[in-house]
């Protein structure tokens, strides 16, 4: 019967999102392709002294990118040190120094890891002019990024691979502004709280009495998903009954975190001028997914303990209401997408149900990965492919028309190496400075050996691949992790966009290479499975020693 629910659950979310694949890549791919700017779009690019007609190269590109992301991380630092000055504040201090630097890099990166308890940290202000504006703008920033990628390959001889400004504004007010009020107003129907209310005394069932924040939930709820953010309101994040009060808004969540990502492979595919092509890197999303999906079914369902086999599942950390099925496509698609928010608790799962989640961000959230940092980033595998396989066959690699030369492989090769270097510096230091292993291991952990462990691996992996999903049971709100944290999501998110961007250049000045019967084809079966072993094999060549010392080693002990 779990294996029925599931194969149900499944087959329902990925009918939805076929239903809106086509109508929204497609409309997603009129907006980045049209000549014609809206009128308040005009006005904006007049403020910023924008020309919309030119084109940018791909450093200056990388230029807007940088520039409006310092920006953002200072007024966003700014915002939290002076809050206590602020509209409703709810009379909460101003955020410390180490703690804001983090929480800044953090929504700014897309990442939204919290090391904090939202409801006693801060106000209503920061939370929707500071970070519900980041919502929006930086997964924009992602977007944008992904479509300048396509860009390289589908233009010829070109100097130019888009302009910043135009991308970020268009993607921000035709896609994720309009879509954001529509499901915004559906979520508060279906019961998620939206209100300007400040803490609610109430006296609990045993006796008790509790103070209870309400706020503006559903406005950043909607797109803290829409946009694979995944910052929580509320410190529970999506486990909280005023963020996800029901099945359908667990399902319409689930749902917003994928339908860009996916569509997006519409969009990729009308741009390059083939839709299989696009079909081609669904087909290896859904592969990664599903196998990570009813891998976590069967670690949480199946187990020798014989509590879990009277309860029908391990429910330790997990919501009554949903069950294991509907948590683990919840959680499954958050740590595959970037998104982070979490609607069951990730320490809570067995060793091995807990490891998929790990090893879904190890993938390098490609399975589809967040709002344009997985079309990009499946995008760069594919370059890694077409190589090994040329050299397979003796030919020249080559990719959409584009030659994959020495240059082109080494800004692929730098590119997944940034993350895994990320985490093995973090978690080296972490355990080998004296001061900073004094600080995990009396402070941050609540558990000691291989599940401790875990939990800081499984924080540099997430703060490096800008996930922000957490196994709840590490403490990082320390001087030494917000510091060690916010320097991981900001190279995880920097470092990959520089070598995108400047691969993107590099593809954008080629001409096309004429199609022969050598040619390997891209849009088929073939390839989608040498995709989906390229993927597995350099995350499982990076990542296998700590997995052994971490949940394998948890798990085989148990």
């Amino acid at each position: 019967m779990v294996y029925l629910f599931a194969i149900l659950t499944l087959a329902f979310v990925a009918l939805v999102l076929a239903a809106i694949y086509k109508p929204l890549g497609d409309y997603m791919y009129n907006v980045f392709n049209t000549d014609k700017d809206l009128a308040f779009e005009r006005w904006i690019y007049a403020i910023i002294g924008c020309d919309p007609k030119k084109g940018q190269t791909w450093r200056a590109y990388l230029r807007g990118v940088l520039g409006f992301s310092l920006l953002s991380v200072l007024v966003l630092y700014l915002l939290q040190r002076v809050q206590a000055w602020l509209p409703w504040s709810l009379g909460l201090p101003n955020v410390k120094g180490p703690l804001a630097f983090n929480t800044a890099a953090s929504f700014v990166t897309n990442t939204n890891w919290q090391s904090y308890s939202p409801e006693q940290t801060l106000g209503y202000t920061v939370q929707f002019a500071g970070l519900a504006v980041q919502n929006f703008v930086s997964a924009a920033v992602g977007i944008a990024v992904a479509i300048a990628l396509v860009r390289g390959f589908a233009w010829r001889k070109s100097e130019t691979i888009g302009n910043f400004w135009v991308d970020l504004t268009r993607c921000t007010m035709r896609i994720l502004l309009p879509i954001s009020v529509v499901m915004g107003i559906i979520l508060i129907a279906l019961g998620v709280a939206q209100n300007f209310a400040g803490v609610v005394d109430v006296n609990t069932i045993a006796g008790g009495s509790q103070k209870i924040m309400q706020g503006p939930v559903a406005s950043q709820e909607v797109i803290k998903e829409l946009g694979t953010n995944g910052g929580g309101f509320f410190n529970a994040n999506s486990s909280h009954p005023y963020e996800d009060p029901n099945l359908w808004t667990c399902i319409i969540e689930t749902l917003l975190m994928l339908a860009i990502p996916v569509s997006l492979t519409r969009t990729f595919g009308r741009m390059v001028g083939s839709a299989k092509q696009g079909y081609a890197l669904l087909g290896a999303m859904v592969v990664l997914f599903a196998i990570s999906f009813f891998a976590v079914v069967s670690f949480e369902s199946f187990s020798d303990d014989p509590i879990t086999r009277l309860t029908g599942g391990s429910m330790e950390g997990k919501e009554v209401r949903f069950g294991t099925v509907l948590s683990g496509i919840f959680s499954t698609t958050s740590t595959s997408t970037s998104t982070g928010a979490v609607a069951s608790m990730h320490d809570s799962y067995t060793a091995l149900g807990g490891m998929m989640y790990l090893f879904n961000m190890m993938l390098g959230e490609v399975s589809p990965g967040g709002v344009g940092a997985g079309l990009y980033g499946i995008l760069v595998m594919a370059v890694v492919a077409v190589f090994i396989a040329g050299l397979m066959v003796g030919r020249t690699p080559e990719y959409l028309g584009k030659k994959i030369g020495p240059r082109e492989m080494k800004m692929a090769s730098l590119y997944f190496l940034v993350m895994p270097v990320i985490v093995i510096v973090g978690v080296s230091l972490s355990y080998l400075l004296p001061f900073a292993r004094q600080s995990i291991v009396n402070t941050s952990l609540n558990n000691s050996g291989n599940h401790g462990f875990t939990e800081v691996v499984y924080a540099f992996v997430s703060a490096a691949n800008n996930n922000g999903s957490a196994f709840a049971g590490l403490t990082a709100d320390t001087p030494w992790l917000d510091t060690m944290l916010g320097l991981a999501v900001l190279l995880g998110r920097f470092v990959p966009i520089l070598l995108v961007l400047a691969l993107a250049g590099s593809l954008a000045k080629q001409d096309a290479v004429p199609v022969t019967a050598g040619t390997m084809r891209t849009d088929n079966k073939l390839f989608v499975g040498l995709l989906v072993f390229v993927i597995f094999i350099i995350s499982a060549l990076t990542f296998f020693p700590t997995l052994a010392l971490g949940p394998l080693a948890e798990g085989l002990v148990a």
